[in-house]
């Protein structure tokens, strides 16, 4: 493609800057030969700032036409104020930008490449880039499917008001995204913006809500609501042990144990049909040993709000050997101390009325399993699961994430869909140990892909999510970030000009950074019309 080509059949004249006077590894150094563009620049877009830094430009040299950003402009005291006291010194006269050259676009190609070892030369003419051209350029460097179709725009470039940000899908979320920003930087606005366009042009997404802000931003036509615990519950027989543990947030391997001795005790309950816990003090020893171990690995139904009463009758130990051969468990008080830090645990979760009303088999209401069974075999059908209801404790959004997490991945012939997961830093760490409840989603993020499920995370502090499900991420929306551990977090997908501007991004700019995409790009995101309760009360 030729540089006429380029502009559309345009006066390039119009667009003149200068020639190359200066050429080094990493960038170049061009003269400035049309000064009046510098400041009348009524035949450019409004966009345009060529007598500032961050425009783009394009350099027709006998490689190809380079595509380039200027990152400094400067220009002598006379040229910039007149000063008649410089008017015979014409070594001082000058006006200067300096570029950094991003792609090539070579003489019989018509899209940008990176330019490798490539080079641009002296007396090299620079032009301005138009909008047209950067979009161009944005195009051409997005590695998604060729055959993939654009989504419609949810942004502009900074400084580019005219210039709208259309990516691919496959740019987005073929490598997982995440959305990162701190309170009131406009993260749930951008969250929204993408998942309208997802929605918009019926392409599947699956929404965990922990706070039902973005429970009227979609219409029932358009998506399947459901709410946990009010109109949806799971079976206590299909959660795992191990999720059990992170609902209840065992501190400690005595505790999951328990725990493990006290559901299996209910379960045996629910085998011989009694609707009560199992009394152990008093009981023979091997005749209690002998029950439970007929308990089967189809017997998994158990009544959940015997639980604490449950792990009361476990405390209970062997008695000392007598001679009477008194083989009987008897109350142990060091175990019922040791247990009760649990069963508060288990009883605060209980307090929430719509705890237990989740944890049924309630024939009136949805079985959560069975409609993500449902949708994930159902092309162009969205799902939003609300889970506010159950209460902002962290124990019971994670369980419910890692179990939809390993549900979904054990599924087959799954239409792809996106899996939105807001605020995924509330489900980081468990508050009383150490413990993560990133399993499913780890899983998700190393093996999803191969299957069709795309992560969708927002959080506010990078820096608590699993480092092994971050380093799963490939595309970034970085709002402003304040701190120096969270910018650290995220440091390595930036450059030094991007990591300077973090902290200076207003509401709404984003810096988007993808393994997709060989440039990291500044952009405005627009503001949805959906309805999103997130505002924030005036004082």
């Amino acid at each position: 493609m030729t540089i006429e080509q380029l502009y559309g059949g345009a006066n390039i004249e119009d667009f003149y800057i200068g020639k190359v006077t200066q050429v080094y590894r990493s960038c170049c150094i061009a003269q400035v030969e049309n000064i009046e563009l510098m400041t009348d620049r009524s035949k450019l877009s409004a966009s345009a700032t060529q007598n500032s830094i961050n425009y783009y430009v394009v350099i027709d040299s006998t490689q190809g036409l380079f595509f380039g950003e200027v990152f400094e402009n400067k220009a002598s005291r006379k040229v910039v104020y007149g000063d008649s006291s410089l008017a015979n010194e014409q070594t001082t006269d000058y006006h200067e930008i300096s570029i950094d050259t991003i792609a090539l676009m070579d003489p019989d190609k018509s899209k940008f490449n990176l330019s490798g070892f490539k080079t641009l030369g002296i007396t090299d003419k620079v032009y301005v880039a138009t909008d047209t051209i950067y979009q161009l350029f944005l195009e051409s460097l997005e590695f998604g499917a060729e055959n993939d179709e654009y989504l419609p725009s949810f942004a502009s470039f900074i400084n580019k008001s005219s210039a709208e940000v259309r990516l691919k899908p496959s740019t987005l979320f073929n490598r997982h995204l995440i959305c990162i920003g701190a309170t009131n930087s406009g993260k749930s606005t951008t969250a929204l913006a993408i998942l309208d366009k997802l929605i918009t042009t019926k392409r599947k997404t699956l929404i965990i809500d922990p706070t039902g802000e973005y429970g009227k931003a979609f219409s029932d036509d358009e998506i399947t609501k459901l709410t946990l615990g009010v109109d949806t519950t799971i079976s206590p027989g299909k959660v795992t042990m191990q999720q059990w543990e992170k609902l209840f947030e065992t501190t400690n391997g005595s505790e999951g144990a328990v725990l493990a001795e006290a559901i299996t005790s209910l379960r045996y309950m629910r085998k011989i049909g009694e609707n009560t816990y199992y009394s152990k003090i008093g009981e023979d020893i091997e005749e209690v040993q002998e029950n439970l171990a007929k308990v089967g690995k189809d017997d998994t139904e158990f009544d959940l709000s015997l639980l604490p009463e449950q792990i009361q009758a476990e405390s209970v130990c062997e008695p000392d050997r007598d001679n009477d051969f008194n083989f009987k468990y008897r109350y142990d008080t060091l175990k019922a101390n040791a247990n009760n830090s649990l069963i508060q645990k288990i009883q605060y979760q209980m307090t929430n009325t719509r705890f237990l009303s989740f944890f049924s088999d309630n024939p009136e209401m949805y079985n959560l399993l069975d409609v993500i069974t449902e949708f994930v075999h159902l092309p162009q059908r969205s799902l939003y699961i609300d889970t506010s209801s159950l209460g902002a404790a962290e124990g019971i959004g994670g369980m419910v994430i890692d179990l939809v997490s390993n549900f979904v991945i054990t599924q087959d012939n799954i239409c792809p869909f996106v899996f939105f997961i807001d605020e995924v830093h509330r489900y980081a760490k468990s508050k009383y140990s150490d413990a993560e409840f990133h399993g499913g989603l780890t899983l998700l993020a190393r093996e999803g892909r191969k299957k069709g499920i795309f992560l969708y995370l927002t959080t506010q502090t990078p820096k608590d999510v699993s480092p092994v499900l971050f380093g799963q991420i490939g595309t970034l929306l970085i709002h402003r970030l304040m701190l120096n551990d969270e910018i650290k977090a995220v440091e390595t997908h930036l450059d030094d000009y991007a990591i300077k501007h973090v902290r200076k991004l207003n509401q709404g700019e984003v810096i988007l950074s993808s393994v997709n995409l060989l440039h990291n790009m500044f952009i405005h995101v627009h503001k949805s019309d959906r309805k999103q309760d997130n505002e924030t009360p005036q004082l």
